[in-house]
């Protein structure tokens, strides 16, 4: 796995848009937040483009990311948002391409194609904020991509949670969003089951949806081979009664077979608290009254 070089203040970062259209007073925010930075953003030429439900066309959002990926004075790329059509661009980025110029790639939710484009690469890459938040939002996670950004790695503390299943590991982090981790299950971008710590959130999905995702990854062995489990957030959903419990008993249930240690709550995905998280690190993870998570550059 390659790392990005990390960057320095006046390095240009660009910020674009491969998936759904975004308010581009978003980003403009986040560009005025990276200037604040001390570094250098730029816009992708449709970044603020709208093209039915995404930014552009296909060739529009490839065009801004290869540009991004081939220009030697962009040291990071942040994707404006998520939304759909990420998948549209994965068959069409060589992998040859991404590993002569690695790059941090900034984004989730539907990012997390990317990502998985980027693991096929060999190329870490940052699970992280996006526009809106950097527009909005002065907090920890976005001060957490910053040190990042400049070569200073945190350790993260998360407070107990009931469901917790206590121990330590030590894998590889990979994940996202569980419908985009689904989408790709069976293609040349699906995650490896084995040496993995897999973190996942999600959004607006039924708890049964949940439930059906995670069925397939236990059924076809994935579950049985992880290290450990981090479970993000949950959010814009309701509990189903006619399940007899919550979502989060739900997959602590799906994994109780195993003996791994898990950790609920993680504060990442679709919430102002989303800590930013380095896909393709060698991470460990911690559970006991309290748990941390680190990561590992090198062996």
């Amino acid at each position: 796995m390659q790392f990005p070089p990390f960057l320095k203040p006046g390095d240009q970062i660009r910020v674009i848009s491969p998936s759904g259209k975004i308010d581009p007073n978003l980003v403009n925010g986040a560009i005025d937040r990276l200037y604040l930075w001390d570094f250098n953003p730029v816009g992708g030429r449709y970044a603020k483009g709208a093209y039915g439900r995404y930014s552009g066309t296909v060739d529009e959002r490839l065009y801004d990311l290869m540009e991004a990926i081939y220009d030697p004075a962009v040291k990071a790329i942040v994707c404006s948002r998520g939304g759909y059509g990420a998948v549209h661009l994965l068959d069409l980025v060589d992998p040859e391409v991404i590993r002569p110029n690695p790059k941090w790639l900034i984004g989730f939710s539907d990012i997390t194609a990317i990502h998985a484009l980027m693991q096929n690469a060999g190329v870490a890459s940052l699970h992280a904020p996006m526009a809106r938040h950097l527009a909005e939002e002065d907090d920890f996670s976005a001060a957490a991509l910053k040190q990042i950004l400049l070569g200073e790695i945190p350790e993260y503390t998360i407070e107990s949670h009931p469901l917790n299943r206590e121990g330590e590991a030590t894998g590889i982090l990979r994940g996202g969003n569980l419908s985009v981790l689904a989408g790709l299950r069976g293609t040349k971008y699906d995650f490896p089951a084995e040496n993995t710590i897999l973190f996942i959130e999600e959004i607006g999905e039924e708890p049964y949806h949940v439930e059906r995702m995670l069925y397939n990854l236990k059924m076809s062995g994935v579950l049985a081979e992880l290290p450990g489990l981090i479970v993000g957030q949950f959010t814009n959903y309701e509990e189903d009664k006619g399940m007899f419990k919550s979502l989060y008993e739900i997959i602590y249930d799906t994994v109780s077979e195993y003996d791994y240690p898990v950790l609920f709550n993680f504060p990442v995905g679709h919430v102002a608290e989303n800590y930013p998280l380095i896909c393709g690190a060698k991470a460990t993870l911690k559970i006991g009254k309290s748990s941390t998570l680190s990561f590992s550059l090198s062996e």
